[in-house]
């Protein structure tokens, strides 16, 4: 199911088919992406890890009808998933409870990275939860990712300080932007 198009991406759900789920594994099980995400819990260390973990994600976000989750960010040009772009309201102190607000976010393979798809992707997707009728998205990122911190700038998100309300009361940065 396609989400989003931009001019170089299509934004759509992951699915079980061999190319989603070895791309998948091959994202989620490298270090450099998953220390940025929960410093490294979660990582995938077997290929048969993938499917369940994407069962896991779907079901998490079936009672939101599709206005939030987590997707596959494809490039039109090669076919080939970039990585995931993903809204959804954070997790509370508690890390499992949704809050009312609302994260955008991106986790990109390293072979992705460095072509602008984390911030087009989720451009799109901000663009499509404000349509929604959503006033305002926040992003946060581990300290010290220069990365997705450049990210939330290019998409215009204000910096609002180090955080600990969401994730289970992990300390990230926060950026927000509300609808135009």
């Amino acid at each position: 199911m396609t989400v989003v198009t931009t001019d170089r991406l299509v934004i759509r759900a992951w699915t079980d088919a061999p190319a989603d789920l070895d791309r998948f594994y091959d994202i989620y099980s490298r270090d450099e992406v998953m220390r940025w995400l929960g410093g490294g819990a979660g990582r995938l260390t077997d290929p048969a890890q993938a499917a369940p973990r994407l069962a896991a994600w779907s079901a998490r976000f079936d009672r939101y009808a599709g206005r939030y989750g987590l997707w596959a960010v494809q490039v039109r040009a090669t076919g080939v998933v970039a990585g995931t772009v993903l809204v959804k309201p954070l997790p509370g102190c508690d890390g499992e409870t949704p809050t009312g607000d609302i994260e955008v976010g991106w986790h990109l393979h390293p072979d992705a990275q460095g072509h602008g798809y984390a911030t087009e992707a989720a451009r799109a997707m901000l663009d499509r939860e404000f349509a929604l009728g959503g006033r305002r998205v926040y992003a946060v990122v581990a300290p010290g990712n220069e990365r997705s911190t450049a990210v939330c700038r290019r998409l215009g998100m204000t910096p609002v300080g180090r955080r600990t309300n969401w994730y289970g009361g992990v300390e990230v940065e926060t950026f927000v932007v509300d609808a135009p």
